[in-house]
């Protein structure tokens, strides 16, 4: 995580130096829906260049997965065949993107937008067996793209309401738990009995298809 947000700030701090003209920076914060509740923090980069035909936006993003996936299955893939214990589980996401983004006139919306580009998302998904001694998280990792279209409302000068909604893909990945992975290509570390990565896969909600809608504030400086 240190490592890319440190890529987002040299990337700025480029664009900001290799600038033949001033730029402008939006920061936008938005809240709403992506496959759970989430909240995003964006910067814009506008005026980048006279010949260049689109802005830049470089942010990140955190989300609540209420269903991480299937307990007793991920218990018996990765962890051991026991059933004791009453299941609870949650998990989050934090996600990172950078996106191209060009004006255009649909739906009679002055300030829509068409972005695109792509994405990065750290997924955990925890599983605790109350009173079954068993409490144990499943994480993966995973690239992917993004589309979407974004409109705004000015409010004043400084101030925007903006509306955002897209669709990201990520590619399967490597799923860890305690002491145990699956891959793509089924080369397996430590797998249990005679499991494979469909059966990891299927157990476990991990990022796939991402509908996003949400809104918020673009703040201009």
């Amino acid at each position: 995580m240190k490592k890319i947000l440190l890529s987002v700030l040299l990337c700025a701090l480029f664009i900001n130096i290799h600038s033949a003209q001033a730029v402008s920076y939006k920061f936008e914060s938005t809240a709403g829906y992506s496959n759970g509740p989430g909240i995003r923090i964006n910067t814009l980069f506008d005026q980048i260049s006279k010949s260049f035909p689109f802005k830049m936006r470089i942010g990140f993003g955190y989300t609540y997965v209420y269903n991480p996936g299937k307990a007793l299955a991920a218990r018996k893939i990765f962890i051991n065949n026991a059933t004791n214990g009453r299941p609870e589980k949650h998990g989050f996401t934090w996600d990172f993107g950078f996106d191209l983004m060009r004006r255009v006139n649909w739906l009679n919306l002055s300030n829509a937008y068409i972005y695109g580009g792509p994405r990065y998302i750290l997924f955990t998904g925890n599983f605790n067996f109350v009173n079954g001694n068993e409490d144990f998280d499943i994480t993966s990792k995973h690239w992917g793209v993004g589309v979407g279209l974004l409109t705004s409302f000015p409010i004043n000068k400084k101030l925007a309401l903006l509306i955002d909604g897209g669709l990201d893909y990520f590619f399967p990945s490597t799923i860890y738990g305690h002491d145990t992975s699956y891959s793509p290509d089924n080369e397996n570390v430590n797998p249990r009995e005679d499991f494979k990565y469909n059966d990891a896969d299927a157990a476990i909600n991990q990022p796939k298809f991402r509908l996003k809608a949400l809104m918020g504030l673009r703040f201009s400086f």
